[in-house]
């Protein structure tokens, strides 16, 4: 009987990392075909906003590889040193908070391009958005880094040496910590929010205006709103862990098919959204991508 349930055990937890890791590896493949025909294109590398997409993108498959190789780690080591365990965090931190910065930065620049034409290549250079990759991920790092501070000055020496499941709840579970997190995500958020509001009504108004290209800021008024679309998928990370104690509750019995289910929808899933909604959109680089795949069929049946 206990084999039994051993096996079974075995056997569920096989199949929800080998979903995980083929949905990884798949949108991970994708994400980098559209990094790779950024930098092999001056057209992209050289326009700020294909930069702040293709850094989106990267981020994205960061925190993909990140989120699925703890889950596969828990799984298949268990317990492990809780020093690694507070870098890897560290990291994921940063890129968690890295997206919707990222998605408020491109809603300027298409404000910017739409209501400013004449001003924008001016204000939007390829340096100045490199530095503003930079800032991105310097204001990321400052939540993380105030975890770390929380974790030094609340924690024993002994706490460190010892071996723990490597999960945001188990680390991070002071009240300090509980702080931390939600002025960081309400101030991050909030300014994410007001920002995509405000260019979007911007954009509008420049739609209705005589003067304005009104195919182009029907375009940016559309992207805008798909920046509002993902960031509410972005959101989703924060409030799956009081979603997942309330269908917990309600069903104990699937308590690890909800979490499985959960972190598919809030960790892995989104992260295929931005080559849907941006990359393909873009006639330059779905022509490209295009082009792309066709090449690679052409030199496997030649090579056949």
């Amino acid at each position: 009987m206990n084999s039994t349930v051993q096996k079974d055990q075995f056997y569920d937890s096989f199949i929800k990392n080998f979903i995980s890791v083929v949905f990884s590896l798949i949108i991970n493949y994708i994400n980098g075909t559209f990094v790779l025909v950024f930098c092999k294109s001056s057209v992209f590398y050289s326009d700020p906003r294909y930069i702040l997409y293709t850094h989106l993108v990267i981020n994205d498959m960061i925190m993909l590889s990140i989120s699925v190789g703890l889950q596969v780690t828990t799984y298949a080591v268990g317990p492990f040193s809780l020093s690694v365990c507070c870098v890897v965090l560290f990291v994921t931190v940063i890129v968690t908070k890295n997206s919707p910065l990222n998605l408020a930065c491109m809603a300027i620049e298409r404000y910017i391009a739409i209501c400013k034409p004449l001003h924008h290549p001016q204000i939007c250079t390829v340096r100045r958005t490199y530095m503003l990759i930079w800032f991105i991920w310097i204001l990321s790092a400052v939540p993380a880094f105030s975890d770390i501070f929380i974790t030094l000055s609340t924690r024993t020496e002994s706490f460190f040496s010892t071996a723990v499941l490597c999960h945001m709840v188990i680390i991070r579970n002071t009240w300090q910590h509980v702080v931390n997190d939600t002025v960081s995500n309400v101030v991050y958020l909030l300014f994410v929010w007001i920002t995509l509001i405000v260019t979007y009504f911007k954009v509008l108004s420049a739609a209705n205006a005589a003067s304005a290209d009104r195919v182009s800021a029907r375009k940016g008024r559309n992207t805008i709103l798909l920046h509002g679309g993902q960031l509410l998928l972005c959101m989703m990370s924060y409030i799956t862990p009081l979603l997942s104690t309330v269908l917990v509750d309600l069903f104990p019995q699937s308590r690890t098919t909800i979490l499985f289910i959960l972190f598919l929808f809030s960790n892995v899933l989104p992260r295929l959204l931005s080559p849907l909604i941006y990359g393909l959109r873009d006639k330059q680089f779905a022509e490209r991508v295009k082009v792309y795949f066709c090449c690679k069929k052409t030199q496997i049946i030649r090579v056949t």
